[in-house]
């Protein structure tokens, strides 16, 4: 039992990260489906990639070098693959104007300038709100990046427990995890979402979840308004969405102590 869901966390590592995994583990479409219970804990260790960047580069070089260097080394850890699933997102809701038009362009792997504008954006924005994190002291930029990475991806999976997949017969690979989580899948995924809101004070994380909450919900009715459900450009998106939501939260909850 053990050994079958470390292999189902190393499938969610080989497919959510550029991560390398163990030559024993055996991807399957059905496996896939199952490990996406363990995205949030993904988020853990790409916070902590981040976290560990800047917490080392901030010791030799200037906080917003090393606020760069922890950005880049987080979006390298994944591939870029909850940033490319904003900008389609966002070529994709700006452009279209029918499900199906929506559809065809979010699988267009060009990026066109709704996606260009939302992706340069979503960095600054990202960049500005954890420059602010840092500009007393370090702990809170690295407690919110191991906090935000975690909970951003439970923001992900609440999608797919409300909404159905979008594409019928899709043979893109992103399908592949496109099955509605069990209670107990859920479970998993809700306490590694939830765990590190430990690091907060109690102001903090309240804030953080009511805003997640937020996100989530309008994410859902978006999707389910303009798509019917949601697809894995759509899961990215709201990763994106709920990341910057809990760095904004963090710092709102800070204007109130």
């Amino acid at each position: 039992m053990l050994r079958a869901q470390l292999e189902l966390f190393f499938i969610a590592l080989g497919f959510f990260t550029r991560l390398p995994v163990p030559g024993w583990v055996e991807f399957s479409p059905e496996k896939l489906g199952q490990a996406a219970r363990f995205l949030p804990w993904i988020g853990w260790i790409v916070g902590l990639i981040g976290a560990g960047v800047y917490g080392l580069a901030v010791q030799v070089l200037p906080v917003d070098v090393a606020i760069v260097l922890a950005m880049a080394a987080s979006i390298r850890a994944t591939g870029a693959f909850h940033e490319d699933g904003w900008a389609d997102t966002c070529d994709g809701l700006g452009g279209g104007w029918n499900r199906e038009q929506i559809l065809k362009i979010m699988k267009d792997s060009r990026i066109g300038s709704y996606g260009a504008i939302g992706l340069v954006l979503m960095l600054l924005a990202k960049y500005l709100a954890l420059a602010d994190l840092a500009a007393e002291q370090d702990y809170p930029l690295i407690t919110a990046l191991l906090v935000a990475h975690p909970l951003s991806r439970l923001a992900a999976v609440s999608l797919m427990v409300v909404l159905d997949y979008a594409r019928a017969d899709d043979s893109a690979k992103s399908a592949s995890v496109a099955r509605r989580p069990t209670a107990a899948e859920l479970g998993i995924a809700t306490l590694g979402g939830i765990l590190p809101l430990l690091l907060l004070n109690a102001g903090e994380a309240l804030t953080v979840l009511v805003l997640t909450a937020v996100v989530s919900v309008l994410a859902m009715r978006t999707f389910a308004r303009r798509l019917g459900g949601y697809t894995g450009d759509c899961l990215g998106a709201t990763q994106q969405v709920a990341e910057l939501a809990i760095y904004l939260g963090i710092l709102a909850a800070w204007s109130f102590t």
